[in-house]
């Protein structure tokens, strides 16, 4: 399989900030194409775009929750870029729902919030991106946006740690089934890292408390967790398909 370092066609789901943006930049500035996706954030998608390195980026918008919507914003990206050689599964939910105090109808209608978005819109865009890499015959690469949750739990957030749990299982099975056509699927596990929507947590004590719980007395940056998505995605990493990637600064250890 002839997977290239650079000049790849890459589409990274929820591009329109934060660690989307943050992924998108890093792929562009590696000398590869980017499809933008984004789901109701048209502006800040577009501001995303304008801030990526090189050219033939391209913006795409829809609601990957959607089966159909899904499938022609995989039909759009593919179309503009040529193809896709990369997938970057990062679109996401997390709405908080602790049990005791929500009630029965917001925890039925957020679960099922939570599952659509982050787990089986991740499915279903595995589906229509490794297809094409399979019909192309050149290899590929899917990285999933997991999360720590999924291992330590997540008290008000139960169906994103749930849900990000299955993600990584998900890749880790389809990890199996993609290897025969040289398509390496691996996910990252982050703890928290600064983005516009937490930054107003790591001020005050909150910002302290949530900065101690690693070693190193910080959160990270979303370059750093970029950082290693560009690499999961890149030649050289084929031997970590099927990986789940910590990286939360030591702040929860697994065993």
């Amino acid at each position: 399989m002839n997977i290239p370092a650079t000049g790849r066609r890459v589409l990274v789901s929820g591009a329109s900030r934060g660690l989307g943006r943050a992924v998108a930049r890093a792929f562009a500035a590696n000398g590869d194409r980017v499809a933008v996706h984004y789901g109701s954030r048209q502006d800040e998608a577009c501001r995303t775009l304008e801030s990526l390195a090189g050219t033939g980026h391209v913006l795409v918008g829809g609601d990957l929750s959607d089966p159909a919507e899904a499938a022609r914003i995989a039909g759009a990206a593919a179309g503009e870029l040529g193809g896709i050689d990369v997938l970057v599964n990062n679109a996401a939910v997390n709405l908080p729902h602790p049990l005791a105090d929500t009630s029965y109808e917001d925890w039925s209608a957020l679960w099922q919030r939570h599952v659509s978005v982050n787990l089986v819109a991740t499915a279903n865009l595995s589906h229509l991106a490794a297809r094409r890499m399979i019909e192309a015959g050149t290899g590929g690469r899917i990285v999933n946006i997991g999360s720590r949750g999924a291992f330590r739990g997540e008290p008000d957030h139960p169906a994103y740690g749930a849900t990000k749990a299955a993600v990584h299982a998900l890749g880790q099975s389809l990890a199996v089934s993609l290897a025969p056509y040289g398509i390496g699927v691996a996910s990252v596990a982050p703890g928290f890292f600064d983005t516009e929507r937490v930054a107003h947590r790591l001020s005050g004590a909150e910002g302290e408390a949530i900065r101690a719980q690693s070693p190193f007395g910080r959160v990270a940056s979303a370059e750093e967790i970029a950082a290693a998505v560009l690499w999961l995605a890149s030649p050289v990493a084929e031997w970590s398909s099927g990986a789940v990637l910590d990286l939360n600064g030591a702040s929860y250890l697994r065993t």
